[in-house]
This record gives structure tokens, C-alpha cells and sequence, in this order.
């Protein structure tokens, strides 16, 4: 690098999509760029390691500095009675309103309750921080404390949110009451476990608190490892969990892999993919029951029921592994719902929100894991940075944004065997047809009975030429 390079200032780039963002000073190095890289020299085919998406949908970001609004934003800190916007949890979707609130001139105070620490961190990286050894501590982003000096925000951290008071516009919490103007819920989700399975016997990766804990029992060295569940989660975790020497034994009610996400081509494809790894998937089984081992060896004994003859018993079968990871799907807890009075669509497991992911009650909205679209739960890192720029329009009475809350989001399955982009185009259902398929790519498309595209989906193993755009 030259000496006039160097003496230029360092300078972020934020992806559109997901809203990672690069810094020249700090670089990528898990995906191959030194610190000190610049953008200008990044190469094309480089992509975001959260979402996918290529350099092209990177753009300019200038951080938003709390020193650069008005005086009047500092009143979260020095006057926590004062009506103004509160924002109930600290995950990527919170951190992400607040972002778009201030970097649109919101001069309001805002509150962040959070129950846990409320560290920014990149969420999706947990299913694959095992297989690139990446440090515990690099996957926080920034810490909670800098994120609020940053932003000029009000942080409660190990707060948990009890009921909406709407006629009053307060926030009743574990520490006290809130008034606010506007409410963002942006609580997540929460990891349903079937009854076979005690909270203290499984792991739920659903947070980086809990993820650091599996981190330090997989520490011991390579072990087997049960995963029920084989949606989104569960077959992200099984890729990297083998890829780090583990043997995975990936389970799941349906006879294919991602069957709620993927047609079935799709998932066989996968499962193809998946033959040079220590991954065994058995569909079509559940657990019926979880229990110590006895004697040396895997600590658990599972026992695995079959759908049998018909009019039979379920065939069973036991499985002994070292750990059981529990993803089975996620569920939007109700309560705060249900106290403001929201529409929650029960089938989705989430509150329901329009283009602008506002709720059905005024002033209201919600975004990300606890928020439901067009009957379809938004559990998908894409849309968030678009519901966030939405929702910061609507409380500024601003235009909306050119591209809409609702729009049809993008998946990115990061199974690195075989990773898949699955681009919704609209809502419906209809048969699934083959576009193209050959050793590198499976190209599928949905339409429903008018003709009218539905969905895209590719599968390409890694390295295969791209040949032509994904959707």
C-alpha cells in the first residue's frame, strides 16, 4: 500500500441487505481480507459473510456519532420519565430501529430493554463460528455500552418487559414503568422444546450466552451430537458442527431436510451434498424419550420412535451421543401481545404487522423474529434492515422507503456443502418446476395456478460458475 493510501481516512461500507458492516481498518480476515484492506480492493467475487450478497450491494456508511444531533437527544439519559420512543430488545433487529431512527434525525430519547447484555452481534455467524474457529469474543461487534454512548440511547440491560398499558402509553418492566410515544418490539422469538426434552439436558443456540456455553462442552474434542431438528437451524449447525470433526446425528419428523422451507428436490440435493461429511439424517422419527446412559461412553440415550406398520406399535430404536442440540422452531411469546391487544397470528407464531411493520394498534410496531408478514413469520436476517428503515419513517412521518417493509424476503441457507437462495416473489402455492439441473446447480422455480412466479430457488455447489443471477 502506498504511503498516500495509507494517509487517506478509513472509510465503512454497509450492506444493504443485512446491514454487516465493513471496516477498511479492521477488514474480514475469516473471509480472506486483512485489516487495512481497502473497499476499492476487495475482489468481485468477495461476499458478505452474513447474508451472502455480493461487494455491489455494499454501499458508503458513515456511523451515526451522538455528538452530531442536537443536545436534545441526550435528555434518554438525564430524564428516563420523559414520553419518547422505547425499543423492547437489544438484538440486531432493536439496534437496527435505533440506527435507522437517529441516521434519519430522530432527536427524540429512546430506551433499549433488553434482557440480556445487549452486545451487537451477528447472529447468523453462531452456526458457523465452530467450523471457522472463529473467537468467541470477535463475535461481538460492539458492546452494548458503546453501541448506547454511540446512539445517545437510554440502556436497560437484564430488564425484562411485563405488559403494555395502551390507554396510558407506558411499558411496565421489571425496573419500573415507561412512558413511551412510539413502541418497538422487537423481543425475538423464543425456542420451542417438546416435553420429551428438560431445559437442563439440551442445548438451545439462541444467543451468543448460549452458544458460548456449547462452545466450552464441545471443547473437549470431536464428539457425536444429536441435532432434532433439521429446519433452518439445525441444518446450518450440522454442516459446521461436521465440518469441525463432530459426528452429527440430524433428526427430524419429515422425510427431508428444510421440508417447512425447501421443496424436496432441494433437500435431497442437500442430503447429496452431504456425503463426504460425518452427517447421518434420519426423517421420519421423533424422540420419545431422553435419559442418562449407563457406562462409559456418550452421556445420553435417546430413543428414537418410527411411524411402524400400520395399526402396529412405532418402531424404536436407541441412539447414545455426547450432546443433543434442541432445534425444533421458534414461537413469538405472547404476553406483551396479548396485553396491548395485538393481532397474533397463532398458525405463524408471531404478531402481525403491515408494510410498515406497524402492529393493529397505533404507535406500535414490530419487527424481525417476533413479527409475521402476509401469514409468513419474519425469522430471516434480510428483511430487518428494511422493516427498521420503515418503521423510522412512519414514527418521523416521513416517506416510506422506496423499498417496502413487506417486500417478499431473500433466504440464504448457509450450508456450505451446498448453500441455497431461496427468493420469494410473491405469496400463494403451486407445483415446484425444474429449471435447471446439473452436477454444479439446481435451479427450481414455483408458480401458482395463474402462471404467476411464486419463488426461485438455486442450489450451487461452492465454486461452481455462477452462469447467470440467482433470481
Amino acid at each position: 500500500m502506498t504511503a498516500a493510501l495509507q494517509a487517506l481516512p478509513w472509510r465503512q461500507f454497509i450492506c444493504r441487505v443485512c446491514g454487516l458492516v465493513y471496516d477498511e481498518r479492521l477488514g474480514d480476515v475469516d473471509s480472506g481480507l486483512a485489516a487495512g484492506t481497502r473497499f476499492d480492493d476487495i475482489p468481485d467475487d468477495w461476499a458478505c459473510p452474513i447474508c451472502g450478497v455480493g461487494k455491489a450491494d455494499f454501499e458508503p456508511h458513515e456511523p451515526v456519532a451522538a455528538t452530531a444531533r442536537p443536545v436534545a437527544a441526550a435528555a434518554a439519559t438525564t430524564t428516563p420519565r420523559l414520553a419518547g420512543i422505547v425499543v423492547v430488545g437489544a438484538g440486531r433487529a432493536g439496534w437496527q430501529v435505533v440506527q435507522a431512527l437517529r441516521h434519519q434525525g430522530c432527536t427524540a430519547p429512546i430506551t433499549v430493554v433488553s434482557a440480556c447484555n445487549g452486545d451487537v452481534v451477528d447472529k447468523p455467524m453462531l452456526s458457523v463460528a465452530v467450523a471457522r474457529a472463529l473467537p468467541l469474543d470477535g463475535l461481538v461487534r460492539e458492546s452494548a455500552a458503546d453501541a448506547a454512548r454511540r446512539l445517545g440511547v437510554r440502556l436497560l440491560c437484564g430488564t425484562h418487559a411485563v405488559a403494555v398499558d395502551l390507554a396510558g402509553h407506558r411499558l411496565r418492566t421489571t425496573r419500573g414503568t415507561l412512558r413511551w410515544q412510539a413502541l418497538v418490539l422487537a423481543h425475538g422469538a423464543a425456542p420451542l422444546l417438546p416435553p420429551v426434552f428438560s431445559p437442563a439436558q439440551v442445548w438451545r443456540v439462541n444467543d451468543l450466552a448460549a452458544y458460548r456455553r456449547l462452545r466450552t462442552a464441545l471443547d473437549a474434542g470431536p464428539q457425536t451430537l444429536a441435532i432434532v431438528g433439521a429446519g433452518l437451524v439445525g441444518c446450518e449447525l450440522a454442516n459446521d458442527l461436521a465440518l469441525a470433526g463432530h459426528h452429527i446425528h440430524l433428526l427430524d419428523l419429515q422425510p427431508q431436510p428444510l421440508s417447512a422451507q425447501l421443496p424436496a428436490a432441494a433437500g435431497q440435493r442437500l442430503l447429496a451434498a452431504w456425503q463426504g461429511l460425518a452427517i447421518t439424517f434420519q426423517g421420519g422419527v421423533r424422540v420419545a424419550a431422553m435419559a442418562a446412559a449407563d457406562g462409559p461412553g456418550p452421556r445420553w440415550q435417546l430413543t428414537l420412535a418410527g411411524p411402524g406398520a400400520p395399526g402396529a406399535l412405532p418402531q424404536t430404536q436407541l441412539l447414545r451421543v455426547d450432546q443433543v442440540i434442541a432445534a425444533t422452531g421458534l414461537r413469538t411469546p405472547g404476553r406483551l401481545a396479548s396485553s396491548a391487544g395485538l393481532a397474533y397470528d397463532a398458525a405463524a407464531g408471531g404478531i402481525v404487522v403491515d408494510a410498515h411493520s406497524a402492529t393493529s394498534q397505533p404507535g406500535i410496531y414490530a419487527l424481525g423474529d417476533c413479527s409475521v408478514v402476509g401469514g409468513r413469520a419474519s425469522r430471516y436476517i434480510e428483511p430487518i434492515a428494511r422493516q427498521a428503515a420503515a418503521i423510522a419513517a412512519h414514527i418521523l412521518g416521513q416517506p416510506a422507503p422506496a423499498a417496502a417493509a413487506a417486500a417478499a424476503p431473500l433466504l440464504r441457507i448457509k450450508t456450505s456443502a451446498l448453500p441455497i437462495t431461496l427468493q420469494w416473489h410473491g405469496t400463494g402455492s403451486g407445483p415446484w418446476h425444474t429449471a435447471e439441473d446439473s452436477s454444479d446447480t439446481l435451479r427450481l422455480q414455483q408458480h401458482d395456478a395463474q402462471g404467476r412466479l411464486l419463488a426461485t430457488l438455486v442450489a450451487r455447489r461452492p465454486g461452481a460458475a455462477t452462469g447467470r443471477p440467482a433470481a
